[in-house]
């Protein structure tokens, strides 16, 4: 809880300022503590009623009525920690003490449900043509073609939005204002969503030269036609972690021969296999971005993601993968489109 100190009341509070700030910071909880914070117990307001019903008035001390034994939670334990601790009391907040049972902090339960704010830019590749789709896109750009119940885009967007991202670029081109109409500055859905807005086919990478303001934190760069299950925010972690220049999500991808493979030498036959399947290093479509790549994209040319790791490995500058091993799926044709329409209730309603 950010305003914790809200709930800090003294011993010589009256039950009636006890319930003013119960009712003040709504967390239905007051804690009682010395002058130095020291925790001496806790009230609820379904302990202010208790004692209300037997016999208490409003102008008597909190300490009558408090307990003074309450359960509470070390600053030197870690969230999953807290969080299993409030389960088995079945409460929904703890106090947090330090060494000296000072309090430190309030947790809530509602706390562990919000995913924590990320101030990284997500960046949407959405500028594409779709011609895969055939007549699927000829009157729709294929982020905005429904999925389930809902357009791919808008999918994509959740996905990120439940991980605690707010803040959106998307690149445009191809039928960009039904995108825009649909989404407008994202304040609707509680988040900050710009436009950039391609006048020429720019290709994978070439619109983030469109961005004007330099970020200073790591951007992450997506496909807008990739349905997806990956933690982004463990990505973005690591990548930071590894002091990494880029990231590229990578994922395995199978082919199998549908013959049998003859391995030979000098016209005799050495050995056969029947129907090998070969496995490679695929690139996912999901990338972050360090802040100083982006100087490295020509500005106002078609420029693709390929190239641009070419250019990093040229300079010699890190470059990692991050492996995707849960749901993906790549939506560059009618199967794909078929598959994510019976895939979305299952993975993603």
């Amino acid at each position: 809880m950010k305003r914790w100190q809200n709930t800090l009341i003294n011993p010589s509070s009256t039950l009636r300022q006890a319930l003013e700030c119960i009712d003040i910071c709504g967390c239905q909880m007051a804690l009682v503590v010395n002058e130095n914070n020291k925790l001496l117990g806790i009230l609820t307001d379904g302990d202010v009623r208790r004692a209300l019903l037997k016999g208490m008035t409003l102008s008597d001390s909190v300490t009558g009525a408090m307990r003074s034994n309450p359960k509470f939670a070390r600053d030197t334990d870690d969230q999953a920690t807290i969080l299993a601790m409030m389960r088995t009391l079945g409460v929904h907040h703890i106090p947090v003490l330090d060494s000296n049972g000072v309090v430190v902090g309030l947790e809530m339960v509602e706390d562990f449900l919000l995913p924590k704010q990320r101030e990284e830019w997500v960046v949407v590749m959405a500028g594409g043509l779709g011609t895969r789709l055939k007549d699927l896109t000829r009157d729709t750009p294929k982020p905005m073609l429904k999925v389930g119940s809902r357009p791919l885009l808008e999918t994509i967007v959740h996905n990120f939005a439940d991980q605690g991202f707010r803040k959106f670029y998307f690149a445009v081109n191809y039928k960009a204002e039904q995108i825009e109409n649909y989404f407008g500055d994202g304040k609707t859905l509680g988040l900050e969503i710009r436009y950039l807005k391609e006048t020429m086919r720019m290709g994978t990478a070439g619109a983030l030269s469109l961005i004007s303001d330099m970020p200073t934190k790591p951007i992450i760069v997506t496909n807008a036609d990739l349905l997806t299950k990956q933690d982004f925010r463990s990505m973005l972690d690591q990548h930071t972690e590894s002091l990494a220049s880029a990231t590229f999500s990578v994922r395995d991808y199978e082919i199998q021969v549908p013959f049998g493979v003859i391995s030979e030498s000098n016209g005799r036959i050495q050995g056969i296999q029947e129907k090998p399947v070969h496995t490679f290093c695929v690139s996912a479509g999901i990338n972050i971005l360090s802040p100083e790549v982006l100087d490295l994209i020509p500005k106002g040319e078609f420029f693709d993601m390929p190239s641009l790791l070419e250019t990093l490995l040229k300079r010699n500058m890190d470059v990692r993968t991050h492996k995707i091993d849960g749901y993906w799926l790549d939506i560059g044709r009618l199967n794909d489109y078929e598959k994510a329409n019976l895939d979305f209730y299952k993975e993603f309603h």
